[in-house]
């Protein structure tokens, strides 16, 4: 595999008038890479852009050498939104199967793809009946079907017990070790030591980018690296 597997050049989003990407240059290799911000301050958007469904102003976003939504790289890039991305009338094994029939991925995969998100004692159950955390997983689930080379994540810990994300980031760390790239995006502060590489982003803008131990320096915790590195740039 490539060194960088996302390549992002002066990449301007323009969404509702305003400029939520200014001009985003990054390169993303192998590893868990987090990125970390406020609510409202681009990073779906920037994930939006790496799968090739934002539309953009200028610049260009290339993932594993080919442009951003190739359909050479359908089954190559797993993606997870913030919102469930499974069918609420179909079961979770319904719904890994269907998809796999869509990317053409062996049947034999169903399994170990709901034993990765542990929901194989609800396997059989319905995705409409399941707590919102249950059909966050059934969704990374899917994205995992096919083993792809890269995974991007729009918050994937969000509304899990903390037993869950740690387990989920285990995972995370697993792929990482086969040589996938894991995008892994946040609001939550206290996640960005569990990452490679952490990216702190403000008003479409990196701040920050380094392991977690160099951005945070003297601060006591990412959060207060955060604050500090805002308030240098005022």
């Amino acid at each position: 595999m490539m060194n960088n597997v996302i390549d992002i050049r002066d990449l301007v989003v323009v969404r509702g008038g305003r400029e939520v990407l200014p001009g985003l240059t990054l390169e993303v290799a192998a590893g868990v890479t987090g990125l970390l911000g406020p609510s409202g301050c681009g990073k779906s958007t920037m994930l939006r852009s790496v799968v090739g469904v934002q539309r953009v102003r200028s610049g260009t976003v290339e993932v594993l050498g080919l442009p951003a939504g190739d359909r050479r790289l359908r089954d190559r890039v797993g993606y997870v939104t913030q919102d469930v991305s499974v069918y609420d009338d179909l079961s979770v094994a319904e719904n890994l199967r269907f998809f796999a029939r869509v990317l053409g991925v062996k049947g034999d995969e169903v399994d170990e793809a709901i034993a990765a998100v542990d929901l194989t004692d609800r396997r059989d159950q319905v995705v409409g009946s399941l707590s919102g955390g249950q059909r966050s997983r059934a969704s990374l689930a899917v994205a995992l079907l096919g083993d792809p080379d890269v995974l991007v994540l729009d918050e994937p810990t969000v509304g899990l017990d903390p037993v869950l994300r740690r387990d989920l980031w285990r995972l995370f760390h697993r792929l990482a070790d086969r040589g996938k790239a894991v995008l892994v995006s946040s609001h939550v502060m206290d996640e960005a030591d569990r990452c490679d590489r952490l990216l702190l982003m403000r008003e479409g803008r990196i701040i920050a980018d380094g392991t977690p131990a160099e951005i945070r320096g003297s601060a006591p915790d990412i959060e207060a690296a955060f604050l500090r590195i805002v308030e240098a740039a005022a």
